[in-house]
């Protein structure tokens, strides 16, 4: 596993889709390996959800020396995106205006919007082109957007477990989500930094999101209707727990929200003149990538992704990882991932 040092990249501001302007914002980025003389080796990773800048560690087995995003041939990147709250700045900063944590005036963000301050971090890094473009979940979303947004600046596209648009069930799931958060009343309309916060609507926010993320053979297979120890619940009950009470110590609500938000407004489409239209942007080599057990993002939307793709007349690929673990199973079946990205880049490198 390959270690890199979290940097962080201040702009004096940054104008928001919305016409917002932000002040001061951070952007938190990791760069692995060199870029090479002719600016052609750029590998930007997009994250997922509740993801960082550290693609090496949670994407262990896909990115570092040897593996398909090989940091010893490519220029790997990844940042923390816009309204995160790992290194970049999101609802928990503190507005340089008032002194105090931005809070429920924070802006609204949209994919774009990460977008577009990935590509002012690539041109600070002097990167001039991206070889490939990929993420998986929100970052699909992110990677596709890239593809469509600056289609010049991108050769090769790799969207997994995503969408070109949020499907109704997708936004259903957030919709859930977001309300277990909103009716804590801890969350107090989003200006709680000041106290501890809507934990435990938040916890319940992460519950919600797990049973989406993991297929029906998974937990069917891993824990049944097995007890506790002291039978007091089920195992998944624990597990659930368990997993709620692990993200409210490392992430923020606010933040959460904010990343639900712009995953629902999520439309390549938009004042585009609709998704074919859009799609005809792009000139990059896609290989759109689905999972057999996806219950967020099924096997059925991504073939229709790959197919929109077509008939656009985009150069497109389409591969499906077969998994038991549902819609993580991009970030798990590492070797899996890892032999399909690796097989779409020795095609198109020829």
């Amino acid at each position: 596993m390959e270690k890199c040092r979290t940097k962080t990249l201040v702009l004096p501001e940054f104008r928001l889709e919305s016409g917002a302007l932000l002040r001061e914002v951070k952007v938190s980025y990791e760069a692995h390996g060199t870029l090479n003389e002719t600016g052609t080796n750029a590998v930007l990773v997009c994250h997922a959800l509740t993801g960082d800048a550290q693609a090496s560690q949670w994407w262990n087995g896909v990115v570092g020396p040897k593996q398909a995003l090989d940091t010893e041939r490519y220029f790997v990147i990844c940042s923390n995106v816009l309204g995160g709250c790992i290194g970049s700045t999101g609802p928990q900063s503190v507005n340089p205006e008032t002194g105090h944590p931005y809070g429920s005036s924070f802006p609204t963000v949209t994919i774009r919007d990460m977008v577009h301050l990935q590509h002012r971090l690539l041109q600070e890094l002097g990167v001039p082109n991206l070889h490939l473009v990929i993420g998986g979940s929100m970052g699909g979303l992110q990677a596709i957007e890239w593809a469509v947004t600056y289609p010049s600046f991108v050769r090769h596209c790799i969207p997994i477990a995503s969408a070109q648009q949020l499907s109704a069930l997708a936004i259903a799931y957030n919709d859930a989500m977001r309300t277990a958060i909103t009716n804590d009343p801890a969350w107090n309309g989003g200006d709680y930094y000041d106290g501890p916060g809507p934990l435990q609507g938040f916890a319940l926010a992460r519950k919600i999101g797990m049973i989406t993320y993991r297929s029906y053979e998974l937990f069917e297979d891993r824990f049944g209707r097995e007890t506790t120890p002291n039978a007091a619940s089920y195992q998944i009950q624990s597990y659930l727990a368990h997993h709620g009470q692990k993200l409210v110590n490392r992430f923020d609500a606010g933040s959460y929200l904010c990343l639900l938000n712009a995953m629902d407004h999520h439309d390549i489409g938009r004042d585009r003149g609709g998704l074919q239209e859009a799609l005809q942007r792009i000139t990059a080599n896609v290989l759109w990538v689905g999972i057999d057990s996806d219950r967020l993002y099924p096997s059925v939307e991504q073939r229709a992704c790959y197919e929109a793709l077509l008939r656009a007349g985009v150069k497109c690929e389409y591969a499906e990882i077969a998994s038991v673990h549902g819609h993580d199973a991009f970030l798990i079946e590492a070797e899996q991932t890892s032999e399909t990205v690796k097989r779409f880049l020795q095609r198109v490198e020829g």
